[in-house]
């Protein structure tokens, strides 16, 4: 199962890249939100190979994913993968220069189930797909509106 959303942002890359790259600030937001994010290392730099331990409320019931940082490109994006229970999962962002003051996002996140209760998760989300995949696409451009505002400062 996959989602994609694509995003113009009015901000250069560098910074555009600074926010999405603000891993501390993450974690600080998760934890606001009630998301335990705990990295397996907190003494070490965030980067490729760091691993992150998250406990959440899904659907009512506790869940748990671990999250690692798989590819990072400074200023193109990265990419992290996560495994819950029998999903496994990759989020994917890219950044493309558009122009010196204008960048595009591009996030994609695919789902893939590896057991069977994992593929009723699946297909009851499949089943809610339109309205999973607005979700997603309101949430996306609402970060994007937070980046740009964040550079021109309105």
């Amino acid at each position: 199962m996959r989602f994609s959303s694509r995003e113009d942002i009015e901000a250069p890359i560098e910074h555009v890249y600074g926010k999405l790259t603000d891993f501390y600030g993450f974690e600080r937001s998760a934890m606001r939100r009630g998301v335990k994010a705990e990295r397996e290392d907190p003494s070490a730099p965030i980067g490729v190979g760091t691993i992150w331990h998250v406990r959440f409320k899904f659907r009512g019931k506790p869940r748990a994913a671990d999250v690692e940082l798989v590819k990072l490109d400074e200023n193109d994006g990265f990419e992290m993968s996560f495994k819950s229970g029998g999903i496994d999962g990759l989020t994917t962002l890219e950044l493309v220069p558009l122009s010196p003051h204008r960048t595009r996002m591009i996030l994609k996140l695919d789902l893939s189930a590896k057991t069977l209760a994992a593929r009723l998760l699946l297909q009851s989300l499949k089943l809610a797909k339109s309205n999973l995949t607005h979700r997603f696409k309101t949430r996306v451009a609402d970060y994007a509106e937070e980046i740009e505002t964040s550079y021109t400062g309105v």
